[in-house]
């Protein structure tokens, strides 16, 4: 994989800026951690310095030269850190294990630091060191001084691991951030090639799932979603399409050959009439068609005429079955209504009086009529369940087989039964589409005799 594209990647720049401020962050850490440990030992010497100082003086004033110099011998055989120098008004040397006084500046307090020559396995060796002076009565100075040699060293190794934590948390976060953008960018690579094969026309092919339950997968899943969806309308428009071609052919051809039998004729007021008004019925016919499809896209598309609004659900119901009771007792058909008050629904009121609608005319047009013993019957139920409000519509027509339950939801699909009642086969598809844009569940059932239509929608829809 090209190097230059994984630096020009969203995830390597985000790694870079936390590089940046995680380097920052642990410089500050590191620093203190240092200026801390370093003036923790400063002060640690300095209060040794001090106390010794402090004593010596005591010792002074107490026991006079004689007995500064004997404890300023004894301590000077010691060869550890310590150090001692005592010299007269004129600057010789009286007693110490310093040969003469450091050629420094005293600083402020009487703090001074400097260089001395200090044999170590035989060999003089340079080191510093740190001490105070004391003026004391009658000319005499004291000095008392502590060897940092080992002190600087470890400032110097800690100075070289702070600079060696910072290279490194650099070269880590640079590997770590081109690690990261490498294996980014190869999961996003996998979306672009799905993309591209699906610009070349193959609808079937889906980003895949690494399993890994991340923002990525997350995307995955919802662009499959909005694959699945555009597959589907893609789908749904080729077929419409086909059987637009199918079914709707037929009718035209019809419509011309009558037209033109009319015109090749004897002209005759009558028959112009007769062929108009045969032809007006033809052009409603299609235009009812072409409706259904137009609503059946708007509900799949999910951007249907109307918003989505609260409304209640059983006056819909009630309103709708009002005006079919009047066709349905032509028919000596009986609509009963089983509707519980009050039942609220979120959704558009548009297209589910028109799926409402159609379920009725169904009901309607295949329903029994026999009326001499049992009279066709139709029940619309409406009611408020655990899961969420249901609607229902029943009759005792013919019903529908189990096979071809699933067909029928379908385009133009027209049972064997029905070929001779009028209808495009568009019913149920409306019925299907406004159920799926509400989240619903639509289930065709056996009434026993007739079909029973039951729409299911979730707690979520009230």
């Amino acid at each position: 994989m090209n190097l230059t594209r994984v630096f020009h990647t969203s995830t390597f720049r985000m790694a870079l800026v936390y590089l940046v401020l995680f380097g920052i962050s642990s410089l500050v850490l590191l620093s203190f951690v240092y200026w801390a440990t370093a003036g923790i030992s400063t002060s640690q010497i300095d209060e040794t310095i001090q106390a010794e100082v402090t004593g010596l003086g005591e010792q002074y004033r107490n026991n006079g030269l004689t007995g500064l110099i004997s404890i300023v011998r004894e301590r000077s055989q010691d060869q550890r850190q310590s150090l001692y120098l005592v010299i007269d008004g004129n600057g010789n040397k009286l007693v110490g294990n310093l040969n003469a006084w450091p050629n420094v500046e005293t600083q402020k307090g009487g703090w001074l630091e400097f260089k001395y020559q200090r044999p170590v396995g035989g060999k003089l060796e340079v080191h510093r060191a740190r001490g105070r002076h004391l003026l004391l009565d009658g000319g005499f100075q004291l000095l008392v001084g502590r060897d940092i040699h080992e002190l600087q060293r470890v400032e110097k190794i800690m100075r070289q691991t702070l600079a060696w934590a910072v290279a490194l948390t650099i070269c880590l976060g640079l590997v770590g951030g081109v690690f990261m953008s490498r294996n980014f960018l190869r999961r996003i690579e996998v979306i672009n090639k799905t993309s591209r094969e699906i610009i070349a026309g193959d609808l079937h092919q889906r980003v895949p799932v690494m399993g890994r339950e991340d923002e990525l997968d997350r995307l995955a899943r919802n662009l499959n979603k909005m694959l699945d969806q555009i597959e589907r309308l893609v789908t749904g428009m080729r077929q419409v399409t086909e059987n637009i071609a199918h079914d709707l052919r037929s009718p035209l051809n019809r419509l011309r050959s009558r037209l033109e039998v009319t015109l090749m004729g004897e002209p005759s007021e009558n028959n112009y009439r007769e062929a108009l008004e045969l032809t007006i019925g033809d052009t409603e016919a299609l235009l009812e068609t072409f409706n259904a499809l137009l609503s059946i896209a708007q509900a799949e598309s999910g951007q249907p005429d109307g918003a989505m609004a609260d409304f209640d659900l059983s006056a819909l119901a009630e309103g709708i079955s009002e005006l079919y009771e009047p066709v349905a007792e032509e028919k000596s058909i009986t609509l009963a209504r089983q509707i519980e008050a009050g039942v609220k629904l979120h959704g558009n009121r548009h297209m589910l009086s028109q799926a409402l609608a159609n379920l009725l005319d169904n009901a309607v047009k295949y329903c029994s009529e026999d009326t001499n013993e049992m009279a066709g019957k139709i029940v619309i139920v409406v009611r408020q369940t655990d899961a969420g409000p249901q609607l229902i519509v029943a009759d005792s027509g013919p019903g529908i087989p189990v096979e071809d339950k699933d067909r029928v939801l379908a385009r133009f699909v027209r049972l064997e039964s029905s070929r001779t009642s009028s209808g495009s086969g568009l019913g149920l598809s409306l019925v299907a589409a406004v159920a799926k844009l509400h989240e619903a569940e639509i289930i065709l059932e056996d009434n026993l005799p007739g079909l029973k239509v039951s729409i299911k929608f979730t707690a979520e829809s009230t």
